[in-house]
């Protein structure tokens, strides 16, 4: 019997799936909680391709959404999206536990206090994902480049559960930078998510060498970084004026590639504007800070949201 702590991952899609791999690789007992995507994962697990090599793993068990848990698990690792009428604090209700440890890997900022309030008693540990993976078909998925994962205890420090599963996640074959201000490392992640997803979505789903190599592409870029650090240094997180050479040289170098809100754009899904986008420009507004450039696309995004809702 492996004495390592019990997984179950709620919202199993690509990134999901992927750092369950991870932690399947390392030992531990691995399950999951599933809605559209039940079927194949039951008769079939789930299929990654990676350049860590095949990461194709059975899930321990494979929930419904709504069956009634037989046990509560060590660590619930939330993934899905971060959306409007999502309630993420009832979504994982079934599964908490006395002891159990909710961690959280989504995209967005100030996402975590409502979860925070909902299970004051649970240890809340908050993770950014830098990774390029995306699902093909149900139950399949194509992990492309990276894997990192940033993590620390919301709403800062490091504690025991913490290094416990960073030391997992290691064990698995990634890499872990435990952070004493998850909340900084948050914004730090804003200034390449907040400029290229919502952008993605306006030009179309182009992809991240579209959007730059276009006239006037990364400048608007550039624009829209300057304008999320300002709001970040604002709210108590400065961050380095390099991170904006840096981002931008890291994605040229990355092959031509659709982020994860494109990707919901190009497939009708709904996108995680609030969280990306929208929670940046209400904590501008908060502090004060001109930002035009991404109140404009921001305005924008909510233009065709109308629209859509009215198709």
């Amino acid at each position: 019997m492996s004495n390592k702590p019990s997984i179950l991952i709620v919202g199993a899609g690509a990134i999901g799936s992927f750092y369950g791999a991870i932690l399947k690789k390392a030992g531990c007992s691995v399950s999951t909680v599933l809605r559209s995507e039940y079927d194949a994962v039951k008769a079939n697990g789930i299929r990654i391709t990676s350049p860590l090599g095949d990461l194709s793993y059975r899930p321990d068990n494979v929930y419904r959404d709504g069956d009634t848990p037989t046990e509560t698990p060590d660590y619930l690792i939330l993934c899905v999206k971060v959306l409007p009428g999502v309630d993420r604090a009832a979504l994982v209700k079934p599964w908490m536990g006395a002891n159990t440890r909710l961690v959280l890997i989504e995209n967005g900022l100030d996402i975590e206090r409502e979860l925070a309030e909902a299970y004051p008693a649970n240890p809340l540990i908050s993770c950014l994902a830098f990774i390029a993976a995306s699902r093909t078909a149900p139950g399949e998925v194509e992990h492309k480049a990276y894997g990192k994962l940033v993590m620390g205890r919301f709403p800062e420090g490091i504690d025991d559960d913490c290094r416990t599963l960073a030391d997992l996640f290691i064990e698995g074959g990634i890499s872990i930078d435990l952070t004493e201000q998850v909340v900084g490392e948050r914004w730090r992640k804003c200034v390449w998510n907040t400029p290229f997803n919502p952008l993605s979505v306006l030009a179309n789903g182009a992809d991240t060498l579209t959007i730059l190599d276009t006239e006037g592409g990364e400048a608007l870029i550039r624009e829209l970084m300057k304008e999320t650090m300002a709001t970040a240094a604002a709210d108590g997180h400065p961050l380095d004026e390099q991170l904006i050479e840096q981002n931008i040289d890291g994605t040229r170098k990355m092959p031509a590639y659709k982020n994860s809100m494109a990707l919901d754009y190009l497939n009708g899904r709904d996108i995680e504007l609030d969280a990306v986008l929208g929670n940046v420009v209400a904590i501008a507004r908060h502090h004060g800070v001109p930002v035009p450039h991404l109140t404009t696309v921001l305005t924008t995004l909510r233009m065709r949201e109308k629209l859509k809702a009215k198709a």
